[in-house]
């Protein structure tokens, strides 16, 4: 009868530690816990770090994250305000507020994710399609952009050098999206700490063609270049022509004026000294004569001259035995 006792005794011991094990419980610091009863949350959330009690096997425990969560969605293509299709790749950060209201409509944390999904991509689609790409791709209105220096004053500058002024910038169109959206999510019990646009780039399809329009772009810039290239070296060799005649010009009227001088120069000391006496005159006169057939007169050169040229004066008073 004792021995029937004891095994009484131990299986209601071993009853009663499988009860106590499904009665307590430990939440962690990063859980919050929804206690359900039949599939139906019973009594207030616990929050609260520690050992707690339940109800052993009727109630059920969910614990859901208290931690700050990550959303990162996938690409999307979609169309800004100037009608540029882009691909914005968007994240976030979230966590649970309201685990009770959490649970009931979302139950779990894929089911959350579907629904950010939903939300933040339709938010950043109505944010991207009311604003121009500029908007979207440049931290704030207050940047200044960078220009080729090259570029500077030409009519290229106006067109590649200028950005079209904008009013926001993509720091305050994240905000947009983070309003709208925060306002969505929290019925859920949800607070969206966090947006970013992570990436966004050019559609894939349609890519390629703004590859070829920037290569086009560059292509006529390098061509206006040479174009003005070629014509200021046209310039520089036509300004080089002009200043080596204009040299050559005045070099040639300054020799002759040199030349003139030394001529006069020259004549006014012959002048002198053949002026001093009425022989002197007579002899220069003879040896420029002299000169003067050296120079006309050759082997094969025949001279006609009549009797009472200059000339010819001189030969007429030789002898045929000097000749």
């Amino acid at each position: 009868m004792s021995k029937a006792k004891n095994i009484g005794g131990l299986v209601l011991l071993v009853v009663a530690a499988f009860v106590l094990m499904n009665s307590i419980y430990t939440v962690s610091e990063v859980q919050q816990m929804i206690i359900t009863q039949f599939g139906k949350p019973v009594g207030e959330p616990i929050t609260t770090a520690g050992l707690k009690v339940k109800v052993p096997f009727i109630q059920e425990l969910n614990p859901i994250d208290k931690r700050v969560l990550e959303w990162d969605g996938n690409p999307s293509d979609m169309p800004t305000k100037d009608k540029l299709y882009i691909s914005v790749d968007l994240f976030a950060r979230w966590r649970i507020v309201d685990p009770l209201q959490y649970f009931l409509r979302l139950r779990d944390e894929r089911s959350a994710k579907s629904r950010l999904d939903d939300i933040l991509g339709s938010e950043t689609r109505n944010a991207v399609a009311k604003h121009e790409l500029i908007e979207i791709i440049r931290t704030t209105k207050d940047r200044e952009p960078l220009r080729d220096s090259l570029l500077a004053g030409s009519q290229q500058d106006v067109k590649w050098g200028a950005l079209v002024p904008i009013q926001k910038g993509r720091k305050l169109v994240e905000d947009e999206i983070f309003n709208a959206a925060a306002e969505k999510v929290e019925v859920f019990g949800i607070e969206l700490l966090d947006i970013r646009f992570k990436r966004i780039n050019y559609n894939q399809s349609v890519r390629p063609k703004i590859y070829d329009r920037m290569i086009s772009e560059r292509r006529q810039i390098a061509e206006r270049f040479l174009s003005e290239g070629k014509g200021e070296a046209a310039r520089i060799r036509g300004n080089r022509v002009r200043d080596l005649n204009k040299i050559q010009s005045e070099a040639y009227r300054e020799v002759e004026e040199i030349r003139g001088l030394a001529d006069a120069k020259a004549t006014e000391i012959y002048a002198r000294a053949y002026n001093q006496s009425p022989e002197a005159v007579d002899f220069y006169e003879f040896t420029r004569t002299m000169q003067s057939y050296q120079t006309i007169i050759a082997n094969d050169t025949t001279l006609v001259l009549s009797t009472d040229s200059d000339l010819f004066k001189f030969l007429k008073g030789m002898d045929a035995g000097e000749e």
